[in-house]
């Protein structure tokens, strides 16, 4: 009986090692400096959730429009500079959306949703020296509606 209490004990513990909520509240806080750096014009927040090598790709349509732009592609000082301007006169609702969804959470790797203003986009993210870091994006504008 001993002998199945401390299995069950160090199996235990190793799940929890795997995806403890710190790690999943990172993950979380790490979107969350993202889109606060866009929404709010603070793109210091940009360097603390965001990988130097980031690779950002999308794909914009004008809100009238039911065709998409060609793909486009963001580099982590494009990033940093859309950050600093994007939001910049305060023209962006109050009830603007911002809604994450983090998916899963590894010891090493994380992937997340977002839901804003702009569109959806979708993350990963790794775990460097401890600390979260988006390394991929992939987004688009919202739909064209009825689709």
């Amino acid at each position: 009986m001993r002998t199945l209490l401390l299995i069950l004990f160090v199996a235990g513990t190793l799940v929890l090692r795997a995806q403890t909520p710190t790690d999943r509240e990172q993950v979380y806080a790490a979107i969350e400096d993202y889109v606060d750096a866009l929404y709010l014009v603070q793109p210091d927040r940009i360097k603390q959730s965001v990988h130097p090598n980031l690779t950002k790709k999308g794909f914009w349509r004008q809100p009238d429009k039911t065709t998409y732009e060609k793909e486009a592609t963001m580099t982590f000082d494009q990033l940093f500079d859309l950050a600093g301007r994007w939001n910049a006169k305060g023209t962006l609702p109050k009830d603007a959306p911002r809604i994450i969804e983090v998916f899963d959470v590894l010891d090493q790797t994380a992937t997340a949703k977002l839901t804003a203003h702009w569109g959806i986009d979708y993350f990963q993210l790794a775990k460097y020296d401890g600390k979260w870091l988006i390394v991929n994006i992939i987004w688009q504008a919202h739909p064209p509606k009825g689709s």
